[in-house]
């Protein structure tokens, strides 16, 4: 697979022992009851993030040396939390604080950080990496994409079924240490695990684009301010 053309595209052991120690013990005290936990503030994770880093110079070859982290979520499947998503796109991006800019919206908050849809044009130029800490075969519930789906920007409810027949799926297979690069608009799904096992996923999504109006993402390492959202 390439990312240009399937909206996916492998990177097989890209991360060392020594890489995925550091990962395993950023990631170590945070909750495991839960789908998704999105977290700010793991310091130990920014010289492996960060555009020269071994996880952040794979999104950098794609967008450039500007491209950094923007929002970073732990998914910990497993047999107590065995959840199944269906085919949608990834649509909002985690910012700063809420400022009105046109064709913005609509605002949530998640995990205490607001979030935003912007305009198409911001997430087709990102890039969202999986790294996968836990081995993901077929019965574990690897992340499912419908190929070349990234190539159609915004898709409606009602366009998701037909378009996914329309370009068949794949399955994102992966051992500990694999990074799966994918495009952010990407339709994607996940089954629940047929065997559950283990099935940690830590995924960052990358951006070189600058907000208009005053607009920040809010990034891996800030902390998130009080305010509206």
């Amino acid at each position: 697979m390439e990312l240009d053309r399937a909206g996916a595209q492998p990177f097989k052991g890209a991360l060392d022992g020594d890489a995925m120690a550091v990962v395993d013990a950023a990631l170590s005290a945070l909750p495991v009851d839960r789908p998704g936990v999105r977290f700010s503030d793991a310091p130990s994770l920014e010289p492996l993030l960060a555009a020269d880093g071994q996880v952040g110079r794979i999104a950098a070859s794609f967008l450039g040396p500007a491209s950094r982290p923007v929002r970073a979520i732990l998914f910990d499947k497993s047999e107590a939390t065995n959840w199944a998503l269906g085919w949608h796109q990834d649509r909002t991006i985690a910012v700063a604080e809420k400022v009105d800019v046109p064709g913005f919206g609509p605002w949530t908050r998640k995990a205490g950080i607001a979030h935003v849809e912007p305009p198409v044009a911001i997430l087709e130029a990102m890039v969202t990496l999986r790294v996968h800490l836990d081995p993901v075969d077929a019965d574990n519930a690897p992340l499912l994409i419908a190929t070349g789906s990234h190539r159609f920007g915004r898709i409606s409810e009602g366009e998701i079924d037909p378009l996914v027949e329309r370009c068949g799926t794949s399955a994102c297979l992966a051992e500990r240490g694999d990074i799966w690069a994918y495009a952010t608009l990407i339709l994607h799904a996940s089954e629940a695990a047929r065997r559950p096992r283990r099935r940690r996923v830590l995924q960052v999504d990358y951006s070189a684009a600058e907000l208009p109006g005053g607009m920040q993402f809010h990034g891996i390492w800030a902390i998130p301010p009080t305010g509206s959202t």
